[in-house]
């Protein structure tokens, strides 16, 4: 008989939904039963420091990552924006699910209806400079914690920033405001994709993992990763990079002098992507010195 697959998560409502669906996906191809795996991360925990103090978004990866190099797991769940853009030694990122919305959203008021002076909670320095642009009255306050945490912070008379992608997969899309449009404002890269990891020398999950692999999803994302790679593994600046119909866009400020740069740049859907994704990240933080 062969074994169930183990997959690892984030024990929050998202990640347990993620999850879910791609167990179910797994199930619906193969013949293997699969058993999930609860982690609790450090992201998760420390719900009083930004997170841009305690790690960034990677925070929410390491403690899952470790199941799978120490045996606990055989693959692992994560939103593709949280993954680090250097894949961690021993492991592989074994399918990429077809992306969801990739955008960003206002959760309360729509930013024509926010006020002078208006407050905005978000925990993400790219979403907090996006909106700057846009409205430089703006103020902003930290946004940690669970889904329904954050939806019991909206301001009075203001709005939170989640992404469009998190809202749908609890069945919650109907408490978007408004849809901020990825032209305007790039997403984080791998916004609304679901990566599935495992190490890198187990060929049977490998193998097992192929079929819920969306090729075009993956294409786009890993652009957007080297993009992201070579702003350099430290890079704690406000980014964003987002690939849709052959185009890549993308953002980056520095948060000290207030420059920002964007950029759109034709693909080939060829390998040769990957390199002008690197060229764009050294254009960019050309323009933002």
């Amino acid at each position: 008989m062969t074994s169930a697959l183990r997959l690892a998560t984030r024990g929050s409502r998202q990640a347990m939904a993620q999850a879910t669906i791609v167990a179910d996906a797994i199930r619906a191809v193969t013949t293997r039963s699969v058993e999930i795996v609860e982690i609790q991360t450090t992201g998760d925990l420390r719900l009083d420091v930004p997170l841009h103090v305690i790690g960034g978004q990677g925070v929410f990866v390491k403690e899952v990552q470790r199941a799978l190099l120490d045996g606990r797991a055989d693959f692992a769940v994560h939103s593709a924006k949280d993954l680090p853009s250097a894949t961690a030694e021993g492991l592989t990122i074994a399918a990429f699910c077809e992306r969801r919305d990739p955008a960003d959203a206002l959760v309360g008021k729509k930013l024509v209806e926010l006020s002078e002076g208006a407050t905005v909670a978000t925990g993400s320095v790219r979403r907090r400079a996006q909106l700057t642009q846009a409205r430089p009255d703006l103020k902003f306050v930290e946004l940690r914690g669970n889904i329904d945490s954050r939806l019991s912070k909206i301001p009075a008379d203001g709005a939170i920033v989640m992404a469009v992608a998190a809202l749908q997969i609890l069945g919650m899309a109907d408490k978007v405001a408004e849809v901020l449009p990825p032209a305007d404002f790039v997403p984080a890269v791998g916004q609304g994709c679901v990566a599935v990891e495992c190490r890198g020398n187990d060929a049977d999950t490998l193998s097992a993992l192929q079929p819920i692999n969306h090729e075009q999803t993956r294409r786009d994302v890993e652009v957007e990763r080297a993009f992201l790679a070579e702003l350099g593994s430290g890079c704690s600046l406000p980014v964003g990079a987002y690939v849709t119909e052959g185009v890549l866009r993308t953002f980056l400020a520095d948060s000290d002098n207030g420059r920002t740069t964007s950029d759109e740049i034709i693909l080939t859907g060829t390998e040769a992507d990957l390199e002008t994704a690197r060229l764009a990240a050294q254009a960019s933080l050309r323009a933002v010195e």
